[in-house]
């Protein structure tokens, strides 16, 4: 049997991360900054092309003065999800 495919889930992380980033009325200058990165890697983490750490994953929390698990808010895992019938 064939073992089931994850979805790959940095483009929605991005884009939660962008939503988050928006809320809080910050630019991407202004966010990259607050965690210490540069604009462009800020860029391709809401873009979904790349895997993000946990270090920067803890480093955009604090520069959104979140919690980390907040940023985890947009998984949802198909395991916990029912099936219908």
């Amino acid at each position: 049997m064939a073992k089931e495919k994850k979805p790959f889930p940095c483009p929605e992380f991005g884009q939660y991360l962008r939503q988050l980033r928006e809320a809080a009325d910050l630019t991407q200058e202004q966010f990259a900054e607050a965690a210490d990165f540069d604009r462009t890697y800020v860029s391709g983490v809401e873009r979904g092309e790349c895997n993000v750490s946990l270090v920067n994953i803890c480093r955009f929390a604090d520069a959104l003065s979140l919690h980390p698990a907040k940023l985890f808010d947009f998984y949802k895992n198909p395991k916990r999800q029912k099936k219908p019938g």
